[in-house]
């Protein structure tokens, strides 16, 4: 009885994703279309979390309805809220998008249904996981021992492309500058409820950060959610204070030395003649030396994360208004 009212959830919440995609295709008013987007990512993290995706979820719901949706305003800020409509019948896109869900289509066709005991991954995978996370890492958190050790190269390519692409922002666009007119007016009560939000926001970010190794969370979710306590910070306050908090000019160097700490650690294993992000190196003992390398490169992600995320806000909020005709 249980399963069917899941079922019956999820299928109501994937028709509801659908109606919000044609629901954006057609309206016009680009400041509703922001806020449907905010609501297609907050619901696909509940679709995640229904799935035992709670890393996901955490990721989706910070990044996806929070901080995508902010930055999106900030975006709209710069140009107008209604689209230009003069080409907006045009179907020179129709083609690619086709092409591209028939792609996808094919692609995942030989799928395994989910849960199908026989599929592959829980032959070969994800018994090797378990049993060499119990053994080698000694950590409850099987995903945060794939993420941070197992597939430790692969994380650190995209803390990598996580510093580029603030870099790219930063060099496309700067870090603008703010002035006092743009600040918002003060609104006392709004003071008084956000600042107790923004410290618990703040410890949130916290235990997700340390307690990765014993359930949901680690680096990159941690990142997300320091950011978005200074983005509300920035939004209630006002940038030029949070900017007195956290100036722009630090966060290049924060973002380089988060890249840098997961990078060194990598490199101590070399010293010690041991294969790049092998931490066995770093103690005597190697499931000390796996907890602790997974902590290090787990601080530089989530100094990486915040850091470029905040320096991206900073770079499309600080940008001169231009009014269109």
């Amino acid at each position: 009885m249980i399963a069917n009212l899941e079922l019956v959830i999820d299928i109501c919440l994937l028709a509801f994703l659908i109606m919000i995609v044609f629901a954006s295709i057609k309206i016009t008013d680009l400041f509703a279309v922001t806020m449907l987007f905010g609501i297609f990512s907050f619901v696909s993290a509940l679709l995640f979390l229904d799935l035992d995706a709670v890393d996901v979820a955490f990721t989706e719901a910070a990044v996806g309805a929070g901080f995508t949706t902010v930055l999106m305003l900030s975006a709209l800020r710069l140009t107008t809220r209604f689209e230009n409509v003069k080409h907006r019948h045009s179907l020179l896109g129709l083609p690619i998008v086709i092409l591209t869900g028939a792609a996808l289509l094919y692609g995942v066709a030989d799928f395994p249904n989910m849960g199908d005991a026989n599929a592959p991954i829980h032959h070969h995978l994800a018994p090797d996981f378990i049993r060499l996370t119990q053994q080698k890492i000694d950590i409850p958190n099987i995903v945060t021992a794939v993420l941070a050790s197992f597939r430790g190269y692969d994380t650190f390519g995209e803390t990598v492309v996580i510093f580029s692409a603030g870099a790219a922002v930063l060099m496309l666009l700067g870090m603008g500058h703010v002035e006092r007119k743009q600040e918002p007016e003060k609104n006392l009560i709004l003071w008084v409820v956000v600042k107790p939000m923004i410290a618990l926001i703040l410890i949130f970010g916290l235990y997700v950060q340390f307690h990765g190794d014993f359930g949901a969370g680690g680096g990159f979710q941690a990142g997300v959610i320091f950011a978005s306590g200074f983005i509300l910070y920035s939004l209630v306050f006002g940038e030029t204070y949070a900017r007195k908090v956290i100036p722009a000019t630090i966060l290049p160097r924060l973002s380089a030395l988060g890249v840098l700490i997961y990078g060194v650690t990598g490199l101590m294993s070399l010293i010690s003649n041991k294969p790049f992000l092998d931490y066995n190196a770093l103690s005597s003992n190697p499931v000390g030396g796996q907890h602790l390398g997974i902590l290090l490169v787990e601080a530089g992600v989530g100094l990486a994360v915040f850091s470029t995320i905040l320096l991206i806000y900073y770079s499309f909020s600080g940008r001169e208004v231009i009014h269109y005709e």
